[in-house]
């Protein structure tokens, strides 16, 4: 990370200057708010600490329970999300914490002894080049406290208010500025039944399946359930069970299981399938204990043996897939712009089974966040915020797909060779689809479709490895100025910033009339460059687009002085150089990010990011008209 661009200040880097704009934390929550979000959960949490980067935005956050989640709930972390963690600056923690799932192993019902099981399958979690990032497992309370804690260091200084229940929320769409009231109780001891009321520009329900703020809208979740009871537990166990360290998919004559090793090298997470549930029975009424989901666990491991010496945490729950048809309160085929969303559980939810759960409701809210701020500061045109919903319904329609048919596989009975049940599943089967469909569950399942943010694929063949409406695959590349080895989708925070990957062709020389030279000059002088027309006067270089340059050289026959000034950009207060705007794709082991993601070589290739990591284009280096084209169809003239 790169700091003391405004001076130097000892102490932790990460506790960034508090910003004098910032809205100071009280007891009481604020009367005025640019955005109010409800619910402290994974969704909420990552809009937060997205906003808290944008002091001149204020940014309110409540939350029902009277503090901070301690322990349970979700735990799997996808590849995908490690790649967004990266960008608040907390990925190495998570490494370093969490529990890697490397190998997932299958176990059936023995043929001989068909009372017991046996492992008949092993295979690897996730393929080789998907991601610099592993799938890890970690306690979702710390997911909860990397976020809370960049909250409270960014120059927001930004806190929950917790203790707070939404009561009700109006909008008034005619309304010049704050048009949404929230009306909230506190639940806190001392000030219970106390009513506080919130104007905002604009309110995001991250709170839940029962979500107070999509009931507002009048929005619905709507699917089916599978009649499915399953019990979940945190258990400190004495057991031979070999695989109790490996993520391990059990089927028996006895029910199901699923076997999630956790963080410490000792606690692990086991799914149990309890019971059918009539049709319009609820799991509650079955009166489901801890002894019961224990019990069960025993019968279905057998003849393995497991002794089960703590239970930090358990629940039962019924499986279940149900989305909302919008996710803002802007009718479709209406020019009003939406005031009110909503993310995570409060509109779509699924089977833990795939993990995807807090995995895709952070991903919702990391979709929003940049939109949010972009639009609040003048950035962007409000319709942009139509965006949120058609994009991200789509994709959770796709993934509840795909987790109604892996639930079922997971709930059904294994097949017996000996042709003795004749329903169920093949166990073979049951591997190999969870091998086919690697990329939902790493959370890579995610394309959006062409917008006024998502450019069409013309250009493709110029990058096949960087697909547009696909997040940017990071590849290694070497930092010129230092010789440094880095992730090149590593320079990316979650600071709401567009990034320009100039890839230069073989003869992309000194030239300065064509290749990564031409571009510079282009987006440095010519009236139609985007830089020029989207950055206000007073803004750094690169304060709305990051420009990085990668050539095909070696580091040593690039030479930074002779850069254009673009690469080398003058920042902050003091007017200091950038160095870290140039890299070579030669590394030492393996191939080059040219040959990892297909850049033609001879002519080098642009490709456009969004600020949360998807690819909006891929485009010619000479491409100027249509990239001024495509930026104008969305930014706000500075």
């Amino acid at each position: 990370m790169q700091f003391h661009l405004d001076g130097f200040r000892p102490g932790d880097p990460e506790l960034q200057e508090a910003s004098p704009l910032a809205l100071p934390h009280a007891d009481a929550v604020p009367e005025q708010v640019d955005v109010l979000i409800v619910g402290c959960g994974p969704a909420g949490l990552t809009l937060a600490a997205q906003l808290a980067a944008f002091p001149d935005i204020r940014t309110c956050i409540v939350e029902q329970k009277d503090g901070p989640l301690q322990l349970g709930q979700a735990d799997g972390i996808a590849c995908r999300t490690m790649e967004m963690f990266e960008a608040f600056g907390f990925a190495d923690r998570v490494l370093k914490e969490a529990c890697w799932i490397n190998e997932v192993t299958f176990w059936k019902p023995d043929e001989k002894h068909p009372g017991s099981i046996v492992r008949h399958g092993r295979v690897q979690d996730t393929e080789d080049g998907l991601s610099e990032f592993p799938h890890v497992v970690l306690n979702q309370a710390r997911v909860h406290d990397f976020y809370l804690e960049a909250m409270r260091n960014s120059p927001s200084r930004l806190q929950p208010h917790y203790a707070r229940r939404v009561l009700d929320v109006s909008v008034e769409h005619g309304a010049a500025d704050y048009p949404v009231t929230v009306r909230i109780e506190r639940t806190d001891a001392a000030h219970a039944g106390r009513v506080e009321t919130v104007r905002a520009r604009y309110v995001v329900g991250c709170d839940g399946a029962r979500s107070a703020v999509r009931k507002a809208m009048g929005r619905q979740l709507v699917g089916d359930s599978a009649n499915q009871a399953w019990g979940v537990m945190d258990v400190l166990a004495v057991t031979d069970f070999p695989d109790i360290r490996y993520k391990s998919a059990v089927q028996s004559q006895h029910g199901n299981l699923l076997v999630i090793p956790r963080e410490g090298g000792y606690l692990c997470r086991i799914y149990v399938e309890m019971d059918k549930l009539g049709e319009e029975e609820r799991v509650a009424n079955r009166g489901i204990t801890l002894e019961h989901l224990i019990a069960t666990a025993q019968r279905i491991l057998h003849p393995y043996s497991l002794e089960v010496k703590e239970v930090p945490w358990w629940s039962v729950y019924e499986i279940g897939q149900r989305i909302c048809a919008h996710y803002d309160d802007a009718e479709k085929g209406t020019a009003l712009q939406p005031r009110v969303f909503i993310a995570g559980d409060a509109c779509h939810t699924h089977s833990p089974k795939a993990g995807q759960g807090m995995n895709f409701s952070m991903q919702d809210t990391f979709n929003l966040g940049w939109k949010l701020a972009s639009v609040l500061r003048g950035q962007c045109q409000p319709a942009l915020l139509h965006t949120y919903s058609a994009e991200r319904q789509v994709v959770a329609q796709q993934l509840i797909d795909f987790d109604r048919e892996w639930a079922k596989m997971f709930s059904d009975r294994p097949k017996q060779a000996d042709g003795g049940a004749a329903e169920g599943v093949d166990p073979k089967e049951f591997q190999r689809y969870f091998e086919q469909h690697g990329r939902f569950t790493a959370g890579m399942g995610t394309q959006y479709r062409p917008s006024i943010i998502q450019g069409e694929a013309t250009h493709q063949r110029l990058a096949t490895g960087f697909e547009i409406g696909r997040r940017f695959h990071s590849a290694p590349v070497l930092r010129i100025t230092d010789a440094r080895p880095v992730q090149l989708g590593h320079v990316a925070r979650a600071d709401g910033r567009w990034r320009l990957y100039a890839f230069a062709g073989a003869h992309d020389g000194a030239d300065a009339t064509r290749g990564v030279r031409a571009l510079c000059a282009f987006l440095q002088d010519a009236p139609d460059s985007p830089l020029r027309q989207f950055t206000r006067a007073g803004q750094d270089p690169d304060a709305v687009f990051d420009l990085r340059a990668i050539f095909q050289q070696d580091h040593r026959a690039l030479a930074i002085e002779s850069m254009p000034e673009l690469l080398l950009p003058r920042k902050g207060r003091h007017g200091l150089r950038d160095y870290e705007k140039v890299f070579s794709s030669v590394v030492k082991n393996g191939p080059d990010i040219f040959a990892l993601r297909g850049v033609d070589r001879t002519q080098g290739a642009l490709v456009v990011v969004r600020p949360d990591q998807y690819i909006a284009h891929v485009l010619p280096l000479e491409a100027y008209r249509e990239l001024a084209a495509f930026f104008a169809g969305f930014m706000r003239r500075a």
